[in-house]
């Protein structure tokens, strides 16, 4: 599995590319606060919005801890995506919040 560290990330966020952040922690996890470039896809719902996602873009995938996002991940890998897993999840991210 494809990994990045929060820190790696938060250098990708902060040059202003282009960056596609999937959080898959609950409704209740992502009103506590989300990176801000992250769209809200919870990991149930990943199989069912497929066809919201581009086979040609990088996914990178977030959640609480590391674990749920490491199956989203397995789980987009599986079907032809391109996704990484933030290791360390929220837990580990010292960037800003929304």
């Amino acid at each position: 599995m494809k990994e990045i560290t929060p820190i790696e990330l938060e250098k990708h966020v902060n040059t202003g590319k282009e960056i596609n952040i999937i959080d898959v922690r609950e409704v209740d996890e992502v009103a506590a606060g989300k990176i801000p470039e992250a769209i809200h896809i919870p990991l149930g719902l990943i199989e069912f919005r497929l066809d919201e996602l581009d086979k040609s873009k990088e996914y990178i995938m977030v959640c609480r801890s590391g674990a749920r996002s490491g199956r989203a991940t397995d789980f987009l890998q599986s079907n032809g995506y391109n996704a990484k897993n933030m290791i360390g999840g929220m837990l580990s991210w010292e960037g800003s919040v929304e």
